[in-house]
């Protein structure tokens, strides 16, 4: 396995929630860390699960892949709708005659010790005897209350919300901490894998410049017709035959040129900026720039553009965190929405064996991109569950508010309205995403705590949404950032 987190906790408590015990695992051979020592485990231990927002999107992803790990069972799914819950665990392949709908802890604690149960009520989900927590909803209430009540009991909690982590996420590892517990982001998304590559690079010692993820969708140009297709689903395809004269990467002008043949298909997306918040608060790496950089390139092109500029990259600081827009031939593989290091290359020798071996390296052959051109969802997650349970890893104490997510309002925002976070990217309607370093965030309100929260003044566009401009102070959020804030 890629080094990740934190060492394995010694002298681990027993989990309170569950009747199995956890201790750690004993690591020989040097502190191996790769799967098979959770293979070779052989102990009959098993990772309970419990799911709060598990019928879609990643959920479902997550929901499909239990029942084929062998150290690990669904006891619990949250859901408002338990009927549905029931039809996709019946789609998946879960024996449905083990399920059962609870309402309160006394159907609880007669339900089968086999049974699978689904409750509407997410308070009750750790009540079921888990040893994970999983938190799929995206609603910063609901995923920080249900993530502290469960730290404290000694549960350990899988956070795939980013929205509360960029929020919270300070306060949840320092409570993992002093509980014994785990509290971890999961693989299968983009920070969590990207953690793991960053953590890789820095055990070897590499001096790592920029860390950072393709954007979600792919621009996909076909040199033989000349279309290009943006995959986000909208099946659109413009002719685009001048993208000839920008396909060979040139310096920062083959950037500015492609930027502006495919203006009106970019925007900054605020799932990008909030998924590199979490990577800086764990890594202390900032914002290249407040609305990041989002240069279009290909693969082979990273190495020579999230470089400083005096080596003719973008980057006018290097320890930062970034995104670009993926671009690739029809016939080429995609990055997949995946992450990627920039590391500087310091032994000339070493690094021409290592060119020769196909690996990316800037023109100058000064710098190498490392990358994972992938991120599987749930399919993944497992993987950070049984690392959690079994051996004791994912908790970041380090975890500090490096960076903020704040809002910029696109146009007038007048007294009285009403802010929302809605949509596929958890966008909010009026504001742009913006990523500060700390020191420059001033009293700019947290993005994904402004959901429902209502103007008390016009905001101008281009402004900030500040703390002044909205009355957070009744959110139990709130409350935890500003204690996040006090942590340093």
């Amino acid at each position: 396995m890629i080094g990740t987190d934190v060492a394995v906790k010694k002298d681990r408590e027993c989990c309170k929630a569950s009747e199995t015990c956890y201790q750690p695992l004993s690591l020989e051979r040097g502190n191996e860390m790769d799967y098979s020592n959770l293979l070779k485990m052989g102990t009959g231990k098993k990772s309970k699960v419990g799911i709060i927002g598990a019928t879609r999107g990643y959920g479902y992803t997550l929901l499909a892949q239990i029942p084929k790990v062998e150290m690990m069972e669904l006891r619990v799914v949250c859901s408002r709708h338990p009927e549905e819950c029931l039809a996709v665990l019946q789609e998946i392949g879960y024996d449905v005659s083990k399920v059962t709908v609870c309402e309160d802890k006394q159907e609880i604690a007669a339900a089968k010790e086999d049974a699978i149960i689904i409750v509407r009520d997410y308070h009750l989900v750790q009540e079921c005897g888990i040893t994970a927590l999983v938190e799929c909803t995206g609603n910063t209430a609901v995923s920080a209350d249900a993530a502290l009540s469960a730290l404290k009991k000694g549960i350990n909690v899988y956070m795939v919300s980013k929205e509360t982590d960029s929020v919270c996420g300070v306060v949840l590892n320092q409570v993992a901490a002093e509980n014994n517990a785990v509290y971890a982001l999961v693989n299968g998304d983009q920070p969590r894998n990207l953690l793991d590559l960053y953590s890789w690079g820095k055990m070897l010692g590499l001096e790592i410049v920029a860390v950072g993820k393709s954007s979600e969708y792919d621009f996909v140009w076909d040199r033989e017709t000349g279309d290009l297709q943006y995959l986000d689903g909208s099946g659109q395809i413009e002719n685009m035959p001048q993208m000839l004269e920008h396909w060979h990467y040139n310096g920062r002008e083959t950037l500015a040129a492609r930027q502006e043949l495919l203006n009106k298909y970019t925007d900054v997306i605020s799932a990008d900026l909030c998924e590199m918040n979490l990577v800086s608060n764990v890594t202390g790496y900032v914002p290249s720039s407040p609305f990041l950089s989002y240069p279009i390139a290909k693969t082979s092109e990273l190495a020579d553009i999230f470089i400083p500029e005096e080596d003719g990259g973008i980057l006018k600081k290097t320890g930062v965190v970034d995104v670009f827009y993926n671009l690739r031939g029809q016939d080429e593989a995609s990055f997949c929405g995946g992450e990627f290091i920039i590391v500087r290359c310091e032994n000339k020798k070493m690094w021409d064996i290592l060119k020769s071996k196909g690996h990316v390296m800037s023109k100058n052959e000064k710098y190498a991109c490392i990358y994972y051109p992938y991120h599987f969802m749930g399919m993944e997650t497992p993987a950070s569950i049984l690392l959690g349970d079994l051996l004791g890893i994912g908790t970041h104490p380090e975890c500090r508010q490096v960076s903020v997510l704040a809002g910029v309002a696109d146009r007038d925002l007048a007294k009285g309205t009403v802010l929302s976070v809605s949509g596929h990217h958890h966008a909010i309607d009026g504001l742009t995403p913006e990523l500060l370093e700390r020191k420059n965030a001033l009293d700019a309100a947290p993005f994904y705590l402004l959901n429902g929260a209502t103007l008390l003044h016009d905001v101008k566009c281009g402004q900030p949404v500040t703390l002044s401009d909205v009355d957070l102070t009744g959110l139990d959020t709130y409350k935890l950032y500003v204690k996040g804030l006090e942590m340093g």
